[in-house]
């Protein structure tokens, strides 16, 4: 939690900026969010997928999928006068993973979305943010024609830690996606604030 500019006036809020980890598996709609939630125009790193990748590249359930991450998405939204987000998607196959710990440095928290078509695909993502202790929130993505789960059915399924929120939404509409990251802000906000009090007990 940084001011964008050091020098700006003492009690001066404008320039907070917070950094956001969006991740997931392969397909699921990182950079759509990004995309779709960003104020600016959004830097991608997509290149298309290859016959070369083929033995790597796990298209099942994403046949339509020609493109891929190969390093990050990156987006800013301001929630809100004096709150920016800037978003980093993470590359989302196996092969990029060596990435996430330069990303996740400085994250408040992550927003990590499933398809529960393939919610084992959002396994690692979950692992890698409950070691580190970074707050999450989970966003299912409810993709057309794909059946509806209840949050509480995908908590269960994914095993996750008490209070951890998990939202449905539609990670082409902006102002879905923006609420996602308004839950995410304040579920971190409340879990950075309690532990500095666990601490002292």
């Amino acid at each position: 939690m940084v001011p964008e500019h050091p020098d700006a006036p003492a009690g001066d809020t404008t320039a907070l900026a917070l950094k956001i980890l969006v991740a997931g598996g392969f397909g699921v709609g990182k950079t759509t969010l990004v995309g779709a939630v960003s104020e600016i125009r959004p830097l991608r790193t997509e290149e298309m997928l290859s016959e070369a990748g083929r033995t790597v590249d796990d298209t099942d359930g994403v046949a339509h999928k020609v493109t891929t991450t190969v390093a990050m998405d990156f987006g800013r939204i301001t929630i809100r006068s004096g709150l920016s987000l800037y978003l980093f998607g993470t590359p989302g196959q196996d092969r990029f993973w060596f990435l996430w710990d330069e990303l996740a440095q400085g994250a408040l928290g992550a927003v990590v979305l499933a398809d529960t078509r393939r919610l084992e695909d959002c396994f690692p993502a979950v692992d890698y943010f409950e070691h580190r202790k970074i707050p999450f929130v989970v966003a299912v993505n409810c993709f057309a024609g794909a059946r509806r789960h209840d949050a509480r059915d995908v908590c269960r399924a994914l095993d996750l830690d008490p209070g951890t929120p998990v939202v449905l939404c539609d990670a082409r509409e902006r102002d879905s996606g923006k609420e996602v990251l308004i839950q995410l802000v304040e579920y971190a906000g409340r879990m950075h604030t309690a532990r500095p009090l666990d601490s002292v007990g």
